[in-house]
């Protein structure tokens, strides 16, 4: 099915503020996904029949990783974080790149097509994406319009023909 505009898959155990999330992922080359949380369903404007679009934090991947290991806020601030950057974000400017994690490239080095774990930890303020055992992007947001719990849901995009496998999944709440 061709899809006018991202939906997602939402996940109904509840909406957590602070937890760590451990989830296996797989993409097709031409595949373009991500995990939102602390997220909130949204009216979209593109497909109003879309029940399950979102707006919250996203753990981006896509096959070709141009952008796995983003934090991005989806039909929000947009890119808060990308992969090699730790942020502070003040309300709506630019974030603030305070440091670094590592080299963008070499944080993905050797995941294209294979099964990878992405770890989320959502602390207060505090995001912290990680990509098979190390941190790629982390934000603090001093935003006080932040979201502080929310949904879970995994994003299904628009675009060609891919595949994008989860399994494993492992939530801790705090």
């Amino acid at each position: 099915t061709v899809l006018a505009s991202n939906t997602f898959l939402v996940w109904r155990g509840g909406a957590p503020a602070d937890f760590e999330l451990k989830v296996d992922f797989r993409v097709s080359a031409s595949g373009n996904s991500g995990i939102n949380y602390r997220s909130a369903r949204v009216d979209d404007p593109v497909t109003p029949a879309n029940r399950f679009a979102m707006r919250g934090y996203q753990f981006d991947i896509d096959g070709a990783n141009q952008y796995t290991g983003n934090n991005y806020e989806e039909k929000g601030r947009l890119f808060l974080a990308e992969r090699g950057q730790v942020t502070r974000v003040l309300g709506t400017r630019t974030p603030i790149v305070l440091s670094g994690t590592g080299a963008a490239d070499d944080l993905v080095a050797g995941t294209e097509g294979a099964w990878n774990t992405a770890y989320i930890i959502a602390r207060g303020n505090v995001l912290m994406h990680h990509l098979n055992g190390r941190l790629v992007s982390m934000v603090v947001d001093d935003d006080p319009r932040r979201p502080a719990s929310g949904l879970i849901g995994v994003q299904v995009h628009v675009g060609p023909p891919m595949k994008v496998e989860y399994r494993n999944w492992r939530i801790r709440q705090a």
